[in-house]
């Protein structure tokens, strides 16, 4: 099981926010490069960025910032996946033109579903969808607005579509260091064919221990963020341990 390293852009920083809240957000670091490599020296195998002001805004606003981080990845032989603000078919495009290998789509999925088949059709193997749920029900707009879609059966529309993993994250976890939500993952992930790649709540080796438990059901990877910027969960540490753990 991948363990992945989160970078969350804001106005050209890393930064982690709590609860998707652009107001409640902590500066790590105003190097992103300095980030990913340092990520990279601990062994990360695939790294995550979020251009959170381009979710916001719908549109990318880091792309700068996005394309530094990623020619340090594709050095290293590292892929990145990257979700914020991609809208439209020219910005996923121009990010794989970049050197991003996975394109993550949001917002837009659940408002425009024939958005992801589409994006399918043309970027095959390139196409991940982000699924931020609370109580099961998915949110969208970074996080402002609850739509009325479950995310069990939206889930199973983008396995159809093609989509290579669903990425999701239990919103009411995401950066309070609680606990990964285990039971709502590995529920989804037994309804579908396809990874599911875990985010929110990932706070120490306990949690990783509990992911690698249930990886056999279709959890591919967990994406870690505020844990190991603040120390509480050592990368280098975690992916060894999931390497262990999932070894057989």
């Amino acid at each position: 099981m991948l363990l992945i390293p989160a970078i969350d852009l804001k106005d050209g920083q890393c930064v982690r926010l709590r609860q998707g809240r652009m107001e409640d957000d902590t500066v790590f670091s105003d190097d992103p490069v300095a980030v990913a490599k340092r990520w990279l020296d601990a062994g990360a195998r695939r790294l995550h960025i979020v251009d959170l002001n381009g979710a916001f805004e719908g549109r990318p606003v880091n792309a700068e910032a996005v394309q530094c981080i990623v020619e340090a990845c594709n050095a290293a032989e590292v892929p990145v996946q990257l979700g914020g603000g991609i809208r439209d078919e020219d910005t996923v495009q121009n990010y794989l033109d970049l050197g991003v290998r996975y394109c993550i789509i949001g917002t837009k999925a659940v408002n425009t579903p024939h958005f992801v088949s589409d994006l399918c059709l043309n970027f095959p193997g390139h196409i991940i969808v982000g699924l931020d749920a609370r109580d099961g029900k998915v949110a969208i707009d970074g996080w402002s607005k609850l739509s009325r879609h479950d995310v069990i059966d939206i889930a199973k529309k983008f396995e159809q579509d093609g989509v290579e993993a669903i990425v999701y994250t239990d919103i009411s976890r995401d950066g309070m260091m609680t606990g990964v939500n285990v039971d709502a993952t590995v529920k989804l992930a037994q309804s579908i064919h396809i990874p599911v790649i875990a985010s929110g709540g990932i706070t120490n080796l306990d949690d990783i221990r509990a992911l690698c438990a249930v990886a056999d059901e279709g959890i591919m990877g967990a994406i870690t963020g505020r844990a190991i910027y603040e120390g509480t969960l050592n990368f280098a540490e975690g992916q060894k341990l999931a390497d262990e753990l999932t070894a057989n």
